[in-house]
């Protein structure tokens, strides 16, 4: 194991363990050194790698802390690498998609309240008003964020929110130029829905691989 790979397993163990939590400042660099048996050069890249996917807060003339820790911060890094992908990775997102969003749609089922199922509704009413494409995909990106959150994991709910904004290009395009492709979405999202009322998972579950499946079939196509 690398010097700096180390340094940072021994931070993340300090982290783990409840040794430092969210919104503490870590030890001076020369007592962490130390105290870990760690070069101050090793431990300084390790800060910096650690600073850069949001886990620590590197303030300077006062310290380094530890960051709230929570899920949006700590996908950041995540969506920023995403948002670097060429065309052809969308194929592989729309991949992650598919293991991410039947599971997720399968713990909405189990944990729906009345209160989000109106908010679906609401949702989906106003999806057929939307004026055109764009406006069409940004309530089917509501909906399906709506759905996720639903399922009561707000560390899935940030990462499929990560990967679903990475394929709004896509989307866009299909809503153009594929015949019947905003009937198809809004009669998709009506019958992923209803499974969701009736706490069906193992439907709602099939139901939301096959969306997200036919519209990374006809990416593979159109590519």
């Amino acid at each position: 194991m690398a010097v700096t790979d180390e340094a940072i397993l021994r931070i993340k163990q300090m982290i783990t363990s409840g040794q430092l939590g969210p919104g503490d400042r870590l030890p001076p660099e020369k007592e962490l050194s130390e105290r870990l048996g760690l070069s101050r050069n090793s431990l300084r890249e390790a800060v910096k790698a650690l600073e850069v996917i949001g886990v620590l807060d590197v303030r300077r003339g006062d310290g380094t802390y530890v960051t709230s820790l929570e899920p949006a911060l700590l996908l950041e890094a995540m969506s920023f690498v995403v948002d670097l992908h060429t065309d052809k990775s969308v194929l592989e997102i729309f991949g992650v998609r598919m293991i991410l969003e039947p599971a997720a749609a399968a713990l909405a089922a189990a944990n729906l309240t009345d209160a989000q199922a109106a908010e679906l509704e609401r949702l989906l009413d106003e999806t057929h008003g939307a004026s055109g494409i764009e406006d069409l995909v940004s309530h089917d990106l509501e909906f399906h964020q709506a759905m996720v959150e639903a399922s009561g994991n707000e560390y899935l709910s940030r990462l499929v929110e990560t990967m679903s904004s990475a394929t709004i290009r896509a989307r866009i395009w299909r809503g153009i130029t594929q015949q019947g492709a905003t009937e198809r979405t809004i009669a998709e999202h009506r019958a992923i829905l209803d499974a969701l009322k009736r706490h069906d998972a193992a439907l709602a579950q099939a139901l939301t691989l096959t969306h997200i499946a036919g519209v990374e079939e006809w990416l593979r196509e159109a590519s």
